[in-house]
């Protein structure tokens, strides 16, 4: 059913794009910028495609374009060679992408493929990726996210800008898709069809098709009033990131968030906080339920709990007082060493670095097979010729590594005697002396080559 409150005259149709994309440029983009427009094709990319050359002409702008081809329909080689030529016919350069996805069990192929494209645009070589999003879109975008339940964070839906390298920019989201079929129209510009877009069984189409025309028809304003509404749950939503930022003054250093200071909070406030601190770690927002548990648990927790919680990969749990998002616990594992430079563990990179009169004699472990392992419990070490052989396990409590770390740290056997454990040092027996040649063994657990442990 055709939308007739948003037809918009062709002359004002052309006025209304290529306003909307010249404000849009002024607002958020340098002079100079390299802007890459999104283009699948379609009219919507269309538009934006044609509105951007002609508005950056006068301008300084190194305008490209980027074609992502999915390999999902049989169509996909003509829609990448339609775009080809009409980028051609506009002296515009078209780089073309080819994912390859691999859907895992239960896993939505448009949701894998929309992640595709955009970690694809996120990684282009530009200042700025425009993106074809109109107000009908972003009407489509808060129903959906009503209907999942959303918060004030998805009911934002999608911002005109998202800062960044690049930044992502959305010229067209405030004008209807009237006005941008009524653009292309007195353009007379041309455009693939998506036959993916009119199944129904996806439920975006399922709004588009079927619910928004109604919606259109009963409510005067649609889809302009619900991409107002957006709008309202952005600053809602900015503000409460606001109120959870001043909520963790003072609460969170580098080992997380203070547990003490998150149940002193009411329970709004709390929850708000927790949300934002685990997306400040990067982890996808909990439901209302598991959130509920989450704080439940963090609350009741006593000081030394072991608490762990699993969620989006990482685990959730206590440490010296703090909230702390890590990974999960490695499986046990033993592996040999043949005398590579690294080797590459569940928990992370264990290096071999070369050295003169320090850390693990080269030489000594030649006498024995050379194998690094999980701790299993019971190892001993000696530090010092004066000193006693010490339980690994107060070892490192006394280093104050968590229980997390404590099982992905390696331990370097030479047969069956321990060499040396990373952040606490070479066993005696095992010291490289004044001159001789030496390995020093650096951890780089997973999260990245900070906070590594080294034997010297």
């Amino acid at each position: 059913m055709a939308n007739t409150r948003n037809s918009a005259p062709a002359d004002d149709a052309v006025v209304a794009v290529t306003t909307a994309v010249a404000d849009a440029l002024d607002a958020h983009v340098a002079s100079d910028a390299r802007v890459a427009v999104a283009l699948s094709g379609g009219v919507d990319s269309m538009v934006l495609l044609d509105a951007l050359v002609h508005v950056s002409a006068g301008r300084q702008l190194e305008l490209s374009a980027v074609h992502v081809h999915h390999g999902l329909s049989p169509n996909a080689d003509d829609w990448a060679r339609f775009c080809a030529e009409q980028c051609a016919s506009r002296t515009v350069p078209l780089t073309v992408h080819r994912l390859h996805l691999k859907r895992k069990p239960g896993q939505s192929l448009e949701a894998l493929a929309r992640a595709g494209r955009y970690a694809h645009f996120t990684s282009c070589d530009v200042d700025v990726i425009a993106l074809a999003h109109h107000a009908d879109d972003q009407a489509e975008t808060v129903l959906l996210q009503l209907l999942r339940g959303s918060g004030p964070r998805g009911l934002s839906a999608m911002p005109a800008v998202r800062r960044g390298t690049p930044a992502l920019l959305r010229p067209l989201l405030s004008l209807p898709r009237a006005t941008l079929a009524a653009y292309a129209k007195v353009r007379r510009l041309g455009w693939i069809e998506d036959e993916s877009n009119s199944d129904t069984k996806h439920r975006r189409n399922l709004l588009r098709h079927e619910i928004a025309p109604r919606i259109a028809t009963a409510f005067e304003g649609y889809p302009a009033t619900l991409a107002r509404a957006a709008s309202h749950q952005a600053e809602a939503s900015a503000l409460l990131d606001e109120l959870a930022a001043l909520d963790a003054e003072g609460a969170i250093d580098e080992v997380g968030l203070d547990r003490a200071q998150l149940a002193g909070l009411s329970n709004a406030r709390a929850a708000n906080l927790l949300r934002w601190f685990l997306r400040r770690e990067g982890l996808r927002p909990p439901t209302d339920a598991r959130l509920a548990d989450l704080l439940r648990q963090l609350r009741s927790a006593s000081a030394d709990a072991r608490t762990r919680i699993a969620h989006d990969g990482a685990e959730i749990g206590c440490f010296r007082g703090r909230v702390v998002v890590h990974p999960p616990i490695t499986a046990p594992f033993t592996v040999a060493w043949e005398g590579a430079p690294e080797v590459h563990l569940p928990g992370g990179i264990l290096a071999f670095e070369p050295a003169d009169g320090e850390g693990v004699a080269f030489a000594k472990l030649s006498f024995s097979p050379v194998t690094v392992r999980s701790r299993s419990g019971g190892e001993r070490i000696r530090l010092a010729a004066n000193r006693p052989r010490h339980a690994v396990k107060k070892l490192l409590q006394s280093a104050k590594l968590a229980v997390w770390q404590r099982e992905a740290l390696p331990l370097v056997w030479c047969g069956d005697e321990l060499a040396a454990v990373p952040g606490i040092g070479v066993d005696v027996a095992f010291q490289a002396a004044a001159g001789e040649k030496g390995l020093r063994l650096i951890w780089y657990p997973s999260a990245g080559r900070e906070g590594r442990l080294v034997v010297a």
